[in-house]
């Protein structure tokens, strides 16, 4: 795979760890970390949270921390390595991010396991991201809002290892552009 892969899905879906490990497998890749870019706010950081609509401060920081990862994404590309981006990039928000990526080609993988396995994963994890979401809302906003692009997998039951198999084996159904 060359080009940018982006892999999304509710938090503790498994996104950095199966971002790292593919870009490990891959000949020449770099791994963009959207989180990356909010933590890079010092002061006056809006958190997105439950109610954060168009127009708000938390909106504005989201749309841009996009922005700076897909800038990101293709300078890697240009650069000859394949960019895989993680981050939550859900509801309309996902054919926005697309269009943001300039590089062809654009892979979507949307990491989509059951919301019981995700609530294991996120009780097992050292870090906690959800704050004022609940697993339930998220995968909520996952299956009723997101556009069914690229390639959707329920990874509930698989390791990394075997979910990194599935997005090469299946990269043409992932590829958008």
């Amino acid at each position: 795979m060359d080009g940018v892969i982006l892999i999304t899905g509710i938090m503790a879906a498994g996104k950095s760890t199966v971002a790292q490990a593919l870009a490990e497998r891959l000949p020449r890749a770099a791994h963009v970390r959207g989180d990356a870019f909010r933590r890079m706010l010092v002061s006056g950081r809006a958190e997105y949270e439950p109610g954060a609509g168009p127009g708000s401060e938390a909106e504005a920081q989201l749309r841009l921390r996009y922005s700076l990862s897909a800038a990101t994404a293709d300078a890697y590309a240009r650069a000859g390595f394949t960019a895989v981006v993680q981050d939550v990039v859900l509801g309309e928000n996902l054919a926005a991010y697309v269009e943001l990526v300039r590089t062809r080609p654009l892979y979507v993988v949307v990491l989509a396991p059951r919301p019981e396995a995700v609530a294991e994963r996120e009780a097992g994890r050292a870090k906690t991201g959800y704050g004022a979401w609940t697993v339930g809302d998220l995968d909520r906003g996952l299956r009723a809002d997101t556009p069914r692009v690229g390639l959707w997998l329920d990874t509930s039951e698989q390791t990394v290892g075997q979910t990194v198999d599935a997005i090469l084996t299946e990269r043409e159904r992932a590829r958008i552009r």
